[in-house]
């Protein structure tokens, strides 16, 4: 049992750092030669990336942290499925229940390694595109829902963050109406929250009407939605 919860605590770290993998970082030092969290939000996400470099490089990025979360999934399900072909499955242990737990933990510390990267010293994204990857790996059905819902309002409002904190609220609802099972649930209830929480400052500012909209332009760091400075 023991050498089975070492292989498991190994997908896991393994999905945290393909999660921290820092797309957004890469692509805007390699391109413009600058620190990413040194501008705009500070964010190494798609929507900072789009205001600094312009649609190809945001669409890219978006791609990529997409794929990460895409990824991790698939990890999780192809180490069950290899643990099963070579009977690495202690008896003691249900695959039934196991494995939708797995994949829950692998797609939490995919979403916590985009927004707490470890090669940026723990700081990162809002880990919205990982999310959507992992949903979609998760239940096609309810990462499409999802992205419908943002599509949506982002149509009607051009505002990002307000149609990504939407579509966190909407993901544990579409779990339930997609019959999923409980620990897919309990992500969407959990990761839904931490995109939220990872969205303070933008709630902030959509209260007070200041909040950006597509088509601005980065330049100046907004310090306070930066959870690590970007020396660290």
């Amino acid at each position: 049992m023991a050498i089975w919860l070492s292989l498991c605590g190994a997908i896991l770290v393994a999905a945290y750092l393909l999660g921290s993998i820092p797309t957004g970082y890469i692509v805007v030092k390699l391109l413009k030669g600058i620190d990413i969290r040194e501008v705009g939000s500070g964010s190494t996400g798609a929507t900072n990336v789009l205001r600094t470099l312009g649609k190809g490089p945001g669409a890219f990025v978006l791609l990529v942290d997409c794929l990460k979360g895409v990824f991790s999934i698939f990890l999780a399900f192809w180490f069950f499925e290899f643990a099963s072909n070579n009977s690495l499955i202690p008896a003691t242990v249900n695959p039934e229940l196991w494995q939708p737990m797995m994949v829950t933990l692998a797609g939490l510390a995919s979403v916590l390694g985009h927004s707490k990267s470890i090669f940026l010293g723990f700081s990162g994204g809002k880990s919205v595109a990982t999310g959507l990857g992992i949903l979609l790996a998760i239940n096609w059905q309810v990462g499409l829902a999802t992205f419908g819902v943002f599509l949506v309002v982002v149509a009607i409002s051009r505002i990002v963050s307000l149609s990504s904190i939407c579509s966190a609220i909407a993901v544990s609802i579409f779990m339930v109406l997609f019959h999923q099972p409980l620990p897919y649930i309990l992500f969407g209830v959990a990761g839904g929250l931490y995109v939220i929480i990872r969205h303070k400052s933008n709630i902030e500012r959509l209260l007070a009407g200041t909040e950006s909209k597509l088509g601005q332009k980065a330049s100046v760091v907004e310090t306070e939605e930066i959870v690590s400075p970007p020396a660290a």
